[in-house]
């Protein structure tokens, strides 16, 4: 069964239009307090579930909306503020929460938001129930007696119980002093904890993309637009430059020449620095993951397989198959060791913790892995197009497969948080990949 509501990363759009409007999230809110909080009680005799948001301004309508659908059904809000998604999913679980909500986008502009859910175990919803919420939409929305209405209340040092963890996912025995690094927070969420988490453990922090105001999350920073990270590091000579996203669940990382290292690579050496403790039996990826990496990890003798695009399904491969690694080449990774979901700033210290261990640059650590030349072009369309009816783009997709063979391959698909058709093409060549990806595009802009 389809979902109506859910895309691969909770409910989101462009703020005013439907689903994202104050009416709907507070019928989800109410939706979601009454299937995520079935039987679960707290101290108080009502359930709790945490609230957190990124740097939009649209979070607090998204907020206030979200708290009265909960209250409603009888639940108890934790506010956190702005804060990253992994560290609402962290929170959630050392708290014994019935769930965490996050109040985001990600990498969108600021026009969008969106509401992501997270267990009481800090781990993405199931399909199964999030149909299971959106059932609950669709039926008229109640509010129990007065009595039994759920509170708000603001959880303190949120920032700084989060800053501690993260810090301690990173050796002991290590730390980052002497490491000049350029930390870029995309204006996001995580502004105002990624600068500490750096400098408490030693290193000397640049901060960029550290002055929300609302509207400028992603804007020509981050982890979508590196730009910004690779010319920072360069004018201030640092040794490494780290980017995230707006929620700060993905990772960027950039090197002293300004050489920019995606999820795949950063995944690559995440993984073979494991191997130098003990074996790593498989890594998961997805759809959009590069060849070359599958390769490299089958002659290391580490298993791989891919799953469909969203860190939630690469999760859920990696636990059907009981492998610790996995991740996104958008710089979504994962490490079920450190953290339940995708972090940036917990994988940023894993990637740390390989340099570190081996005295090796990150250029030289992924020296190695040689990705294939990838050419990914986006076009917008009608929300609910079904590029597989296109019969124009599926005879070119069916042509370039055949000239490809065995040397590369397409890939396209409908992204699941936007109106976008995503086509990519990978072959040896760069100028092969660039030349058939923009054929397929042509077709489809026709």
């Amino acid at each position: 069964m389809a979902r109506k509501y859910f895309g691969t990363d909770g409910v989101r759009g462009l703020v005013g239009e439907a689903p994202i409007t104050p009416d709907f999230v507070m019928r989800l809110g109410y939706a979601a307090g009454t299937v995520l909080a079935k039987g679960a009680k707290s101290s108080s005799g009502r359930p709790v579930v945490l609230i957190g948001k990124d740097t939009r301004i649209s979070g607090y309508m998204l907020e206030a909306a979200l708290e009265a659908g909960f209250s409603a059904a009888g639940v108890d809000s934790m506010l956190a503020g702005p804060m990253p998604t992994p560290a609402i999913a962290y929170l959630t679980r050392a708290l014994r929460l019935q769930a965490g909500v996050v109040i985001s986008a990600s990498h969108n502009p600021f026009q969008d938001n969106g509401i992501k859910f997270f267990s009481a175990h800090g781990t993405k919803l199931p399909d199964a129930v999030e149909l299971e919420i959106e059932e609950a939409i669709d039926q008229p929305m109640g509010c129990v007696p007065s009595e039994k209405l759920g509170r708000a209340t603001r959880l303190r040092d949120a920032q700084g119980r989060y800053i501690e963890f993260c810090k301690s996912t990173f050796p002991n025995e290590l730390d980052l002093r002497g490491l000049k690094i350029v930390v870029d927070s995309a204006h996001g969420a995580a502004y105002n904890i990624a600068p500490h988490v750096f400098h408490e453990l030693g290193a000397e922090v640049v901060s960029i993309g550290a002055s929300p105001d609302g509207f400028n999350i992603n804007a020509g920073v981050g982890a979508t637009a590196p730009k910004a990270l690779s010319e920072a590091v360069v004018a201030n000579k640092a040794d490494l430059g780290i980017a995230l996203d707006g929620d700060a669940d993905r990772l960027i990382m950039v090197d002293a020449s300004g050489r920019v290292y995606n999820g795949d690579e950063l995944l690559y050496l995440m993984v073979r620095d494991r191997m130098s403790t003990g074996p790593v039996a498989g890594a998961v990826g997805t759809l959009m993951t590069n060849m070359a990496l599958e390769v490299a990890f089958k002659q290391m003798g580490v298993g791989f397989a891919r799953a469909k695009v969203g860190d939630r399904y690469v999760l859920e491969v990696m636990q059907e198959r009981g492998w610790l690694f996995g991740g996104e080449s958008s710089g979504h990774l994962l490490a079920l060791d450190k953290h339940t979901t995708g972090d940036g700033i917990v994988s940023a210290l894993q990637v740390l913790s390989a340099l570190r261990r081996s005295n090796k640059s990150l250029a030289e650590c992924c020296s190695e892995l040689k990705l294939y030349p990838q050419t990914l072009i986006n076009k917008r369309v009608t929300p609910g197009f079904d590029w597989t009816k296109d019969g124009a783009l599926v005879a070119e997709k069916e042509a370039v497969e055949r000239e490809l063979g065995e040397s590369g391959r397409v890939l396209i698909r409908a992204s699941g948080t936007e109106p976008l058709i995503r086509v990519m093409v990978e072959a040896k060549e760069a100028d092969v990949a660039e030349n058939m990806a923009r054929r397929l595009a042509d077709k489809l802009a026709a």
